[in-house]
């Protein structure tokens, strides 16, 4: 993590003060905390010194003091790991990234939708919307030079609703977006769980009706087939917030309430039903509508909902269109109506999904629903909207577990290596005339035996080898081999293909 310095920290760390503290301390001072209004994550030996009385502590420009990185002996031992829940990629797991997003690039195409990205760094009021979600606890934020509050994103929804705002009239409905971006969250890690990840998004805006989620859906599954997952390795739950707010609404809940309920439903299955219960309590449920509630949630069936709550309600009329569409489009079997899902954000509105596991071992690969009223909160125009959010950390673990991940060894097309010393210069002609023909080349660098050189072929899966030899050199010739079959030509540089 890059340390953020300014003036102020150069006159602090050579205080007589902190000179004489840091004798007696180990200082270990956070700049990041998971919320604004939460204690920084830090041992009991942390030491946290800002003096208001000192100007001189206070003449930097962001006009706060900020802890000086600790010093360390030059020649210590780093802790050669990643912070925890962050990762390295080297070449193999890039590989592996790599073909994962390309499917999520190829299948959003596929559908129409075309690519944008946001600021990994975005103001804090951006998630900062309702009290009680998880994410506030989870952000990883901070006070910049500027004095403004800074967070690295947890989630990319916000910013695709700050960009559509910003864009406003510019910009012709409906809009097709989607996007693959870094995301990170303080939370407990769990298998399939980081602190941070990757999460592809797509996003519709400006469609109201239920088409949108059916296409969306649709999309997820296009890339399950692609990845080789069927309907008996994942299905979809899927609900409406609806449900609920005619629920809440037949026991006179105020309207108020409805986000800090969903909150709480969200958390069925994590925790005791019992907590649940108090939960809702809490949140000023009489025992009837807390009764009533919990029923209509265990219901996994659309005729049971509509026995329940009648056949008028708009809730029950989405969710009949979007398992109609389901048929039409062939995927009706990855389908299932699950009541209790509601998802933790509070902006959803409408219609809500999860992708899962069927077996149960993992927590849910992807989320989404419909949001028609975000934009009004940062202060835009509402407009009907709805997307997803799937992570690459759940569906890694998934293609493991089902042995599916794919094979991706390096793979270049050509190794050139010279047979002297100095005819490295002319190996270096012949690998640029390759490359200029978009082929891919590994040039030998160093005089290496040839018994290094056929190694290294078969590690980076060359196709062929080129050797540059002095008497061919001087007739124009390279040899060529071709290294699956064995055949060996001499071919002129400017015939090489």
């Amino acid at each position: 993590m890059p340390a953020i310095l300014n003036s102020s920290l150069f006159i602090l760390h050579h205080h007589p003060l902190f000179s004489t503290l840091r004798r007696h301390h180990h200082l270990n001072i956070s700049l990041f905390s998971p919320s604004r209004n939460t204690n920084l994550r830090a041992s009991s030996s942390s030491l946290s010194v800002e003096s208001s009385a000192n100007q001189n502590v206070r003449t930097g420009r962001s006009g706060s003091a900020t802890a000086p990185p600790v010093e360390h002996d030059t020649a210590q031992k780093i802790d050669v790991n990643p912070p925890k829940g962050t990762r390295d990629f080297p070449p193999e797991e890039m590989r592996l990234r790599n073909w994962l997003f390309s499917n999520f690039r190829e299948v959003s195409q596929q559908f129409g939708f075309e690519e944008v990205d946001f600021p990994v760094l975005e103001s804090e009021a951006l998630y900062i919307r309702k009290a009680g979600e998880e994410i506030r606890d989870q952000l990883y934020c901070f006070e910049d030079r500027g004095n403004r509050r800074v967070a690295l994103r947890p989630e990319l929804t916000p910013s695709l609703a700050r960009l559509v705002i910003q864009k406003g009239k510019s910009v012709s409905l409906p809009l097709k977006w989607f996007a693959i971006g870094q995301c990170w969250r303080y939370e407990r890690m769990t298998r399939g769980r980081r602190r941070e990840h990757y999460q592809w998004n797509m996003d519709i805006i400006g469609v109201p009706d239920v088409t949108a989620e059916a296409e969306l859906i649709s999309s997820i599954i296009t890339f399950f087939k692609r990845i080789g997952l069927t309907a008996s390795d994942v299905g979809f739950k899927v609900s409406s917030r609806k449900v609920l707010q005619e629920v809440l609404r037949c026991y006179s809940v105020p309207e108020n309430m409805f986000g800090r309920v969903c909150i709480i439903i969200d958390k069925l299955g994590k925790i005791p039903r019992d907590d649940i219960r108090k939960d809702l309590q809490s949140a000023d449920m009489s025992e009837v509508a807390i009764e009533e509630l919990l029923q209509v949630l265990s219901l996994n069936s659309l005729e049971k909902l509509e026995e329940k709550l009648g056949a008028s309600g708009e809730a029950l009329s989405d969710l009949k269109q979007l398992f109609s569409l389901a048929e039409k489009y062939s995927y009706s079997e990855w389908l299932q109506f699950d009541a209790s899902i509601v998802r933790g954000l509070a902006y959803y509105t409408g219609i809500v999904f999860e992708g899962f596991d069927r077996e149960g071992k993992l927590r849910a690969i992807c989320g989404g629903g419909r949001y028609d009223r975000l934009l009004s909160t940062f202060g835009g125009d509402d407009l009907p909207a709805c997307g997803f959010g799937f992570g690459d950390a759940v569906i890694l673990e998934l293609l493991k577990e089902r042995g599916l991940l794919p094979e991706l060894n390096l793979q270049v097309e050509n190794i050139v290596c010279s047979l002297d010393q100095e005819l490295q210069g002319a190996a270096s002609e012949v690998a640029t005339v390759l490359r200029e023909k978009g082929q891919s080349v590994d040039l030998v660098l160093e005089n290496k035996p040839l018994k290094w050189v056929f190694k290294r072929a078969t590690r980076i899966n060359a196709r062929r080898l080129i050797l540059v030899g002095k008497v061919e050199w001087e007739k124009g010739l390279v040899n060529v081999k071709t290294l699956s079959t064995g055949e060996q030509l001499e071919i002129k540089l400017d015939e090489l293909e």
